[in-house]
């Protein structure tokens, strides 16, 4: 994790308790605690990628929004184990052996 950005959403959210949510500013506030401001798209697309990924969550009033198509105010928090994302990019599969 060299991304400053990453790096703050994961020091943020790794203390908190299951289900807790940061708001993309204190992941820009972390930082940059002075520009903070001009972090708040970087936060957006690392968020989006790592979303992608499964190795975050984007809600939206509470609940999981899909990454590919949120708009407006949203928060970041960890993935529940078991809890099944929109928006995350499914593992490659095996091809199938031919009989």
């Amino acid at each position: 994790m060299s991304d400053p950005i990453e790096t703050a959403i994961f020091e943020l959210l790794t203390p908190l308790a299951p289900g807790k949510s940061i708001s993309p500013e204190q992941a820009a506030r972390a930082a940059d605690p002075e520009g903070w401001h001009r972090w708040l798209s970087r936060v957006r697309t690392v968020s989006v990628g790592l979303a992608r990924e499964g190795r975050l969550v984007i809600t939206r009033h509470g609940k999981p929004a899909d990454p590919n198509q949120f708009k407006g105010v949203y928060r970041l928090r960890l993935p529940m184990e078991g809890e099944v994302l929109p928006g995350v990019l499914a593992a490659p599969t095996a091809p199938a052996e031919e009989p």
